[in-house]
C-alpha cells in the first residue's frame, strides 16, 4: 500500500490549507521588493511549469473551445490571485481570506434552495460586517484599498468557480489548473513581467517568488486532489470551513498579525457560513 493510500486523507487537506497559507505569507514578506500583482505572476509561472511538466495537457487534443476555455480560465485566475495579494498587502491575512470566501458562499447561495443557503448568506454578511465595521480602521486610505481589492478578489474567485464547473466534465481539474496557469501567466506577461524581472537579480527573491508558487497551487492542490479521492463531500465542507482559521493561525505565526476580537467574531462567522454553503454546494478551490 502507498504511504498515501496509508494516511488520513483528513491530514491532506489541513496539510493543503496551512501550506497554501504559508506560501501566502511568503508572499507578503517578498512584496518588499516586488509588488504584489507581479508576484502572482511569478505564482502562475511557477505554476504552468511545474503543472504543464506533469500532466501534458498538450496530448489531451484540445479544441478550439478548450483552448478559448482555459484562456479565460486563465485571465480569471491572475486577475483573481493579483487582486489577493494586493489585498494582503494592505489588509492582515486572515482578516483578508475570511471576506474573500464571499465569492464562494454567493455562488451556492445563488445556486442553491431551501433555508441552508440563505443562512449562509446572513451569516457571511454578518461576518463580513463585524471584519469591515468593527475590526477594521475604515478611515485609513490604505485600509479602504486593501478592502476594496479583497471584494474584486471576491468576485474573481466567484467567477473561478463557475469557469472551473463548466470544464471540469471535459477534462480533471488539475490538467484544467496547468492550462490556466499557462495562458494567464503568458497573457499577463507584458503587463505584470517587467515588474517581476526584479526577482531575478537576487537568488533569495527567485528562490521565494518560485516558492510561492509551489507552496500555493502546486502542492496544495495536489494534496487536495488526493483527499477528494477519498472524503465525502460533508467532510471536505466542514474542513473547507476551517480554512478562515487556517489562514489566521499562519498570520498570526508568521507574519505577527494578531486578530483583533471583532475579526476573530467575524472569522467564526465567516467559517461556519461556509461548512453551510459547501454542504451541497462544493466550490473550486482557488490555492491562495
Amino acid at each position: 500500500m502507498a504511504l498515501a493510500d496509508r494516511l488520513p486523507p483528513q491530514l491532506f487537506i489541513v496539510g493543503s490549507g496551512l501550506i497554501q497559507y504559508v506560501g501566502a505569507a511568503v508572499a507578503v514578506v517578498a512584496f518588499a521588493a516586488v509588488e504584489p500583482a507581479s508576484v502572482a505572476w511569478w505564482r502562475a509561472a511557477t505554476g504552468a511549469l511545474v503543472l504543464c511538466a506533469w500532466r501534458r495537457p498538450w496530448r489531451d487534443g484540445l479544441s478550439r473551445r478548450d483552448l478559448a476555455a482555459s484562456t479565460l480560465f486563465g485571465v480569471v485566475l491572475v486577475a483573481m490571485n493579483s487582486s489577493f495579494y494586493e489585498a494582503i498587502a494592505r489588509l492582515p491575512l486572515g482578516t483578508a481570506v475570511s471576506i474573500e470566501f464571499v465569492g464562494p458562499v454567493a455562488v451556492a447561495v445563488l445556486r442553491g434552495r431551501g433555508w441552508a443557503p440563505r443562512v449562509a448568506a446572513l451569516l457571511a454578511l454578518a461576518g463580513v460586517a463585524c471584519i469591515g465595521g468593527l475590526g477594521l480602521d475604515l478611515s485609513q486610505g490604505r485600509v479602504r484599498a486593501g478592502l476594496a481589492w479583497i471584494l474584486a478578489a471576491a468576485l474573481a474567485w466567484a467567477l473561478y468557480i463557475v469557469l472551473g464547473q463548466r470544464v471540469a466534465s471535459t477534462r480533471s481539474g488539475v490538467t484544467n489548473l496547468a492550462l490556466g496557469c499557462f495562458f494567464g501567466a503568458v497573457l499577463f506577461a507584458p503587463v505584470l513581467g517587467p515588474g517581476a524581472l526584479v526577482a531575478l537579480t537576487d537568488s533569495g527573491l527567485l528562490a521565494a517568488v518560485v516558492g510561492v508558487g509551489l507552496l500555493s497551487t502546486v502542492v496544495p492542490y495536489s494534496l487536495e486532489a488526493l483527499a477528494l479521492t477519498r472524503l465525502p463531500a460533508a467532510t471536505f465542507a466542514l474542513f473547507t470551513a476551517l480554512l478562515p482559521a487556517s489562514s489566521a493561525v499562519v498570520g498570526a505565526l508568521m507574519l505577527r498579525q494578531i486578530p483583533a476580537p471583532a475579526e476573530l467574531a467575524g472569522l467564526v462567522l465567516v467559517s461556519v457560513a461556509v461548512w453551510i454553503a459547501s454542504g451541497k454546494h462544493h466550490s473550486a478551490r482557488r490555492g491562495e
